[in-house]
């Protein structure tokens, strides 16, 4: 949320504004709703921060949230760029861009060495990215990529999301540094 402050509003005043806020938007549906697929109030937000990391596309949020929930049921790791990401920033070792090797930082947030949910969440989400947790999208992905543009391209199976890493990722890449060179011609 945004927050319109008085100038003189001490961190107390803020923080207190910002827990009243989330537990507004915490609502007891929502709690139980996470509860029926037996997620604590910790995992449901958890889960939720992964979703308001990874889409600010309100269409994509339970999308998003059904993958992490389809790999939590089938024990598959989570595998969540955002909680590498923001290990990396605790640690003071993020330079903006994340590598193969950054995938190993041993932290217990890092979702590529650790399984299942960080033991915490890593970011405030808000209410959509909550409602997406505790109602995920009934459909089968496991995977997804950015498209570069703001929005994701899902897939069930490793060789479509391999497909469209391909197609989004390494040839988008590609192209743009050949344009790149190609400019300074």
């Amino acid at each position: 949320d945004t927050y319109t402050l008085p100038r003189r509003t001490t961190a107390g005043d803020l923080v207190a504004r910002m827990v009243a806020r989330f537990e507004k938007a915490l609502t007891p549906e929502i709690r139980q709703q996470g509860a029926a697929r037996g997620l604590s109030v910790r995992e449901l937000v958890a889960l939720a921060a992964l979703v308001e990391k990874e889409t600010a596309k309100e269409e994509e949020r339970p999308l998003v949230a059904a993958v992490y929930a389809n790999r939590l049921n089938i024990g598959m790791p989570m595998q969540a760029d955002p909680t590498v990401i923001y290990a990396l920033e605790r640690a003071g070792r993020y330079t903006g861009n994340l590598t193969r090797a950054n995938l190993q930082f041993d932290s217990p947030y890092n979702t590529y060495r650790y399984p299942g949910l960080p033991p915490g969440p890593i970011a405030a989400p808000g209410q959509a990215s909550l409602e997406a947790a505790a109602n995920p999208a009934a459909v089968p992905y496991l995977y997804f990529v950015s498209r570069n543009d703001g929005s994701h391209a899902f897939a069930t199976t490793l060789a479509d999301h391999n497909r469209n890493v391909f197609e989004y990722q390494i040839r988008y890449f590609r192209e743009r540094r050949q344009k790149e060179i190609d400019d300074r011609r």
